[in-house]
């Protein structure tokens, strides 16, 4: 007789979904109307108008990180990602601490955009009533509610139709900031400055101040990888997931420079469009009114606050695939794995990121925690357990470079690759890793404190990577587990490769 979870990662494997299901996940996951929206304004001071060639840098650094996820993808896939990424290629322990890390990044970014939805609700609110002095404004945790209640009833249907719903919430963001762009570049930019090309010039900034930059930057393409947690429910995932990994970077990274630029051509290029652009709340919703029109802001905040509430469906999904998997190799309540069976997904699992993400957030709220540093506890709160969960998601990171080089120079994985491309299967990886270090070191050392949210995430780590030592059963337990299922795909793969000929 089979055991329960043998049969439920059956129901899971038997799922048939297109590629564009995978693609949705993670682009909602990166946010790029967030991305867009806030994550310029920190450049100004460092990299002045350099901005969107510090974006082509970053772009190039996660590539890096997104070439090793695509590599080992085309061998290994598993609702579990980096998890069974790592575990079936350098060992188990190191693949559920791998996974532990993914899972704190992402519950983190959950509790995170819950809380941002929340901010971009009142600021929508504030802009249909830009002509008050004292706009009136929702108890924060108002929405953060109504989100959560709207989460929980989306997130537990089928996948196909979540990500139907995240398609057109980012398509709907993406299009805005296409039409903003192509205004801005038609009507010359800023009347002071006009299409300025100099803003991908480093001249005048130093290098580290490019570096630091371009940290900044790699972390706007932060949940890339989330397909992977696809990997057991999409056609073909050897192929379909690479696909969605590349087809990602290629549609956000086009977007992000080309967007940037607009930004920084749109507010000029000068020191006073400069500083205009860093004082900016939302630099989209800003430009929008200047060169559309109000109702064309309004618009695009509402994107914005849609999209966060997107970010968070496509983050609680992701966890909940990464939960699923460890309760059904034995970490964690069996529950966990089970799989509803008019979904064909782990809804238990989902709902519970979302409860936790929810009840986190109340807790901050009602306590005043995190102390308030810009003056909105939804958007300190955000800030808190994204920069928490960025620092865990870059752990992960490296660990699947690590993976990445591993499965290349490894002689007991050359069946797979045939001893082909191991050059660059080796020093790709390490270059990627060597960006991680750097990224991670920018992210922590500046901490004062030990509740500083990088010092957050790490400590999330440190939890891991006891029970990884610590735990010898449960170690030898999920490598048994994960021997099993990942061979099992392996055995799936070649027979379609066989029917097929």
């Amino acid at each position: 007789m089979e055991p329960d979870g043998a049969a439920e990662s059956d129901q899971l494997r038997r799922r048939q979904l297109p590629f564009w299901v995978a693609l949705a996940l993670s682009v909602a996951t990166v946010g790029p109307t967030l991305a867009m929206a806030g994550n310029g304004q920190g450049l100004i001071a460092t990299v002045g108008k350099a901005v969107p060639l510090v974006f082509v840098i970053g772009l190039f650094g996660v590539a890096l990180v997104g070439y090793s996820f695509v590599r080992l993808t085309r061998y290994l896939n598993h609702a579990g990602s980096a998890y069974a990424l790592v575990g079936g290629t350098v060992g188990p322990r190191a693949g559920f601490f791998s996974g532990f890390a993914m899972l704190g990044a992402y519950v983190g970014f959950s509790i995170g955009t819950l809380a941002l939805t929340a901010a971009f609700t009142n600021a929508f609110l504030a802009e249909l009533q830009h002509d008050r002095d004292h706009p009136y404004q929702l108890p924060w945790l108002v929405p953060v509610v109504v989100a959560a209640a709207l989460s929980l009833l989306l997130t537990g249907r089928d996948i196909r139709f979540l990500a139907k719903i995240l398609l057109a919430i980012e398509g709907v963001g993406i299009v805005a900031m296409v039409v903003l762009a192509a205004v801005i570049f038609a009507r010359g930019g800023a009347p002071s400055t006009g299409i300025d090309f100099g803003a991908f010039s480093l001249t005048g900034v130093s290098p580290s101040a490019v570096l630091g930059g371009v940290v900044a930057a790699f972390l706007s393409w932060a949940g890339f990888e989330a397909c992977t947690s696809m990997g057991e429910e999409t056609n073909h995932p050897r192929r379909n997931i690479p696909r969605a990994l590349a087809g990602t970077l290629l549609l956000t990274g086009v977007l992000f420079v080309v967007v940037m630029f607009a930004q920084t051509v749109g507010f000029g290029t000068d020191q006073a469009g400069l500083n205009a652009f860093e004082r900016s709340a939302n630099t989209l919703g800003e430009l929008a009114g200047t060169y559309v029109g109000a109702w064309f802001s309004l618009a695009i905040i509402f994107t914005g606050a849609v999209g966060a509430f997107g970010c968070h469906m496509a983050t609680a999904a992701t966890s909940g695939r990464i939960l699923f998997a460890f309760g059904r190799d034995g970490f964690g309540p069996k529950s966990l794995s089970h799989i509803d069976p008019r979904t064909g997904g782990p809804r238990r699992a989902t709902w519970l990121v979302v409860a936790v993400s929810v009840t986190v957030t109340v807790v901050c709220g009602a306590t005043g925690w995190p102390a308030a540093n810009t003056g909105n506890r939804a958007i300190d709160t955000y800030f808190l357990f994204a920069l928490a969960g960025s620092v865990c998601l870059m752990v992960c990171y490296l660990l699947v470079e690590v993976a990445a080089a591993w499965f290349v120079g490894a002689p007991r994985f050359a069946w797979v690759h045939g001893g082909t491309g191991r050059a660059a299967g080796v020093t790709l990886p390490v270059l990627g890793a060597l960006v991680i270090v750097v990224v991670l070191w920018s992210n922590v050392h500046d901490a004062t404190s030990w509740l500083d949210a990088p010092i957050l995430g790490l400590y999330w780590c440190a939890i891991g990577l006891i029970i990884a030592l610590g735990a010898s059963r449960m170690a030898k337990r999920v490598g048994r587990a994960l021997a099993a299922e990942l061979e099992l795909d392996r055995a799936v793969a070649e027979t379609s490769t066989a029917l097929s000929r």
